[in-house]
């Protein structure tokens, strides 16, 4: 027994310190193969880094009337949101662009919450997490959320934020991706008022 037991030491001893350093090799290599943000690609193919074009151009199509849910989980059609001017903005506590944005949503919705409806939609699942997330960056408009994704798969998104700027009759003027106030407020003005 103390002969296995020493084996069985010595055996998971001589293999932690492989591990250690394979791993240190593999991220030696790593940090050799890489400068940087570059990436080198030895074919013809390209990487485009995804950005808003990535998204389905809806400018000009009907609002998707899917369903999304409220922090509560209740089922709420969102072509129950149309009616008048709207900003729709969805966003979600893990991108970074849709943390620095919404302040400025806030104080947009305070300048124009009475004549332009602003709803937030969070492509994550309904917590109390997430809306505590966007209550304390000023947004005290309604937050639904699109756990199952089919507000993002009907209106073909793939990168965040984006704004929708939608009209009275569900039609989408104007689809962005991260917005500071004053751009805002010019796209609130131009396209909704």
């Amino acid at each position: 027994m103390k002969v296995r037991g020493r084996l069985l030491v010595v055996s998971l001893m001589v293999a932690a310190v492989v591990s250690v350093v394979a791993g240190w090799a593999i991220a030696r290599s790593r940090d050799d193969a890489a400068d940087g943000d570059s990436v080198e690609i030895d074919s013809q193919a390209t990487f485009d880094v995804p950005s808003i074009e990535t998204n389905s151009v809806v400018d000009g199509t009907p609002f998707p009337d899917v369903s999304v849910q409220t922090v509560d989980g209740n089922e709420l059609p969102t072509g129950d949101l149309v009616g008048q001017p709207m900003v729709v903005n969805i966003w979600g506590s893990t991108c970074t662009p849709c943390k620095k944005e919404l302040p400025d949503f806030a104080e947009a919705h305070a300048e124009y919450g009475d004549e332009v409806r602003f709803v937030g939609i969070s492509y994550l699942p309904a917590s109390d997490r997430e809306e505590a997330f966007a209550r304390d960056r000023g947004i005290d408009y309604e937050l639904l959320y699109d756990a199952n994704g089919e507000f993002i798969t009907a209106a073909g998104l793939a990168v965040f934020p984006v704004t929708l700027f939608v009209a009275p009759d569900g039609t989408i003027i104007e689809q962005t991706g991260q917005l500071d106030l004053e751009r805002l407020r010019t796209l609130i003005e131009e396209d909704l008022l």
